[in-house]
């Protein structure tokens, strides 16, 4: 029995400047946190079955790889060229559907299972390539590389990513004070609101490729971004609030899908209740609304009470150094 995870992750700043249709042109930046929120995978190999056995939502039993609907499941298996009669479950920390890289991490922690199955080392640039090859290259989902690579590596990372789609990969080192500061100060709350990002994300991507005005707004929000790692790395976490705060106000431009009025709403609210500044996880369109709120004056209590009356659950977290990892291996 196998079992490996893999963290979800917070983006922090350039989201969306890794879609191929604006980063083959230009190139990306991201900085993004991954989080103690995990996707788990667990491979078995029973004594006895005669049929390859998946459980997600829904349970599969097939006799042949080919026949599995679960399109990261069979093009992984697929991929590695594992064919034997296997079992294979996942369980997640956050449901799927909210913005927060679910897809990257599942194929990232299924790959790293599939590989310790086979007892072949992969390096964590290998699994995220891999990951990336079967939602970008084979299934022609419209993301780019950062839910894979945060997924692989974790930490506070920046991600560098050229024209030919190679990646850079450098963590971000914080002191211990403001690495608690910036935890303690963002506030994760659930909307309730799940959804498939494609949509969002190939409108923004052929957005890049189609429209001047789209493509000058990810010119900005990879500015914001470089802008809000010089913030972080000097400790001006503040700043990096008030950065938040505009680049959402860019970001809604790129597509009439990544807010509604209920989130602007909400988003409203909180500024007014002393967030410096916030955002939606992900593509947009529900999910996780996160915001940036400094201790000073009561602030936070301030920020939850409305949220709570909003009828929005918060997630508590911290930052995962980890990446994805094995954990049981007998």
């Amino acid at each position: 029995m196998i079992i490996t995870r893999a963290p979800l992750r917070i983006p922090l700043g350039g989201g969306g400047t890794d879609l191929p249709g604006y980063c083959s042109n230009y190139g990306g930046f991201i900085l993004s946190a991954a989080i103690n929120k995990y996707v788990y995978i667990n491979v078995n190999k029973p004594s006895i079955q005669d049929v390859l056995r998946v459980k997600y939502s829904k349970t599969e039993e097939v006799f042949d790889v080919a026949e599995l609907k679960h399109d990261l499941v069979r093009e992984s298996l697929k991929l590695l060229n594992v064919n034997d009669k296997l079992e294979i479950s996942a369980m997640a920390d956050v449901p799927s559907g909210t913005g927060m890289g679910s897809s990257g991490s599942f194929t990232v922690a299924l790959l790293m299972a599939l590989h310790s199955y086979k007892r072949v080392h992969a390096s964590l640039k290998d699994l995220a390539e891999e990951a990336c090859k079967i939602e970008m290259d084979i299934l022609k989902h419209p993301s780019g590389k950062h839910d894979q690579y945060l997924a692989a590596f974790g930490g506070i990372t920046c991600l560098e990513i050229a024209k030919d789609q190679s990646v850079k990969v450098t963590p971000i080192y914080l002191s211990h004070h403001d690495m608690d500061e910036l935890r303690n100060n963002i506030l994760l709350f659930y909307t309730g609101i799940r959804r498939n990002s494609c949509d969002v994300l190939r409108e923004q991507s052929d957005g890049a490729k189609q429209s001047q005005i789209v493509c000058e707004t990810y010119h900005e929000i990879k500015e914001i971004g470089m802008m809000i790692k010089n913030t972080l790395e000097k400790g001006n976490l503040d700043d990096f609030g008030k950065l938040l705060h505009k680049h959402w106000l860019v970001k809604k431009r790129t597509s009439n899908k990544v807010s509604n009025s209920n989130i602007d709403n909400l988003y409203d609210v909180g500024i007014k209740e002393g967030a410096l500044g916030g955002k939606l996880m992900g593509a947009g369109g529900g999910g996780f609304l996160m915001f940036y709120c400094s201790s000073d004056g009561g602030r936070k209590s301030r920020l939850r009470k409305a949220m709570t009356a909003a009828g929005l659950k918060e997630l508590l977290f911290d930052f995962d150094t980890d990446g994805t990892k094995v954990l049981m291996n007998f």
